[in-house]
């Protein structure tokens, strides 16, 4: 017996949904940032505002509101809600940038009205506080060698302990050190300083100098690279540890060939935002250097200067001349810490292990 089969039209009730929904254009971001802007800048206009910030926050306010109304009318609540997320991203990101550039356009402007050659070359001995002239140049090599210093005794210091933390620590110790570590992360720089100004000067009798005050920089330092190295070693994968042992390569030679170069690039960024945290304290170069107008190429006796306590001693003067030279200061160091940075990422590119064929 053959069945025949008859094919029976499927019903439909109502219209057809499409898969598909409505989606704003991609310009739409762009024209309600620019629409609230205008409005936010209107309101603080009418309401009589002078603060830039409240216009700002105003701003950022009527963009969020204005994406979650807008997104919902034409793509529906739940992408609304995923608009307003990311708009409050983009708000917060602006209002972190916005401060920053403003810092360094007021201090880009200012500062290069006194920075020259001349400026760069000279100390301020001779020259009165009040009076124009005179440069920063015993400033800056105090800074260059107390910061070398501290470096030199922190960083190899902070990368050994990380390691023990990380390749063989385990027992009571590493948690004693690691205790002590976020210890001292919260250290106030003054309590270093006075803690090398407590042994060194006073119990070992020894008086103020770059030194000195490098010791107390490189306290400071010492916590920053060990998390920070602590932190880069844990990433690394354990396979590469186990590939090597397998291989019968000792412990310590797969720490040196195979651990530490694969984290280099994030132990040396580590190692750089320790030293600009350090570069830019004044109150153990105050206590420990004292300062001075004069060039002091030796950092192991005498006092010295540094780029933040000339800062802040010719801001305290108050005059023109003063103020100005503090400016120039200021960029010089921000310079300086930039620099540093750029010249740590280039070695960490030229020594992270090569990938490819």
């Amino acid at each position: 017996m053959s069945h025949a089969i008859q094919e029976r039209p499927v019903a439909t009730a109502g219209p057809r949904r499409s898969l598909s929904h409505a989606r704003l254009p991609r310009w739409t971001p762009a024209a309600v940032a620019v629409g609230s802007i205008a409005a936010g800048c209107g309101i603080g206009l009418a309401a009589g505002w002078h603060s830039k910030v409240q216009w700002g926050l105003i701003s950022a306010l009527l963009f969020v509101l204005a994406t979650y109304g807008i997104t919902t009318k034409v793509e529906g609540s739940r992408q609304a809600k995923d608009r307003v997320a990311t708009s409050l991203v983009w708000v917060c990101f602006v209002l972190a940038v916005v401060p920053l550039l403003s810092l360094g356009w007021v201090t880009i402007s200012k500062g290069l009205e006194v920075l020259d050659p001349y400026f760069l070359t000279h100390s301020m001995n001779g020259v009165l506080d009040a009076e124009a002239g005179g440069g920063l140049y015993h400033a800056l090599l105090g800074t260059i060698e107390q910061v070398a210093i501290a470096t030199a005794i922190a960083a190899p210091i902070g990368l050994l302990t990380a390691v023990y933390l990380v390749e063989y620590g385990g027992g009571r110790l590493a948690q004693a050190v690691t205790f002590f570590v976020d210890v001292m992360t919260g250290i106030p720089s003054i309590v270093a300083g006075l803690f090398i100004l407590a042994t060194w000067n006073l119990m070992l009798g020894f008086g103020p100098s770059g030194f000195a005050g490098a010791m107390a920089l490189a306290i400071l330092m010492m916590p920053v690279v060990v998390r920070s190295t602590e932190e880069m070693l844990k990433l690394v994968p354990n396979e590469l540890r186990e590939a090597s042992l397998a291989l019968g390569v000792p412990k310590w030679r797969t720490i040196l060939k195979v651990v530490l170069p694969t984290a280099i690039g994030g132990i040396t960024t580590g190692v750089m935002l320790a030293v600009a945290r350090i570069t830019g304290e004044t109150a153990p170069v105050l206590l420990l250097v004292f300062g001075t107008k004069l060039i002091n190429p030796n950092p192991f006796e005498g006092a010295q200067s540094s780029l933040p306590l000339y800062v802040y001693e010719q801001y305290a003067v108050g005059t023109d001349a003063a103020v100005a030279r503090a400016w120039a200061a200021a960029l010089v160091l921000i310079a300086f810490v930039m620099i540093l940075n750029m010249v740590a990422r280039g070695i960490a590119r030229w020594k992270a292990p090569k990938t490819g064929r």
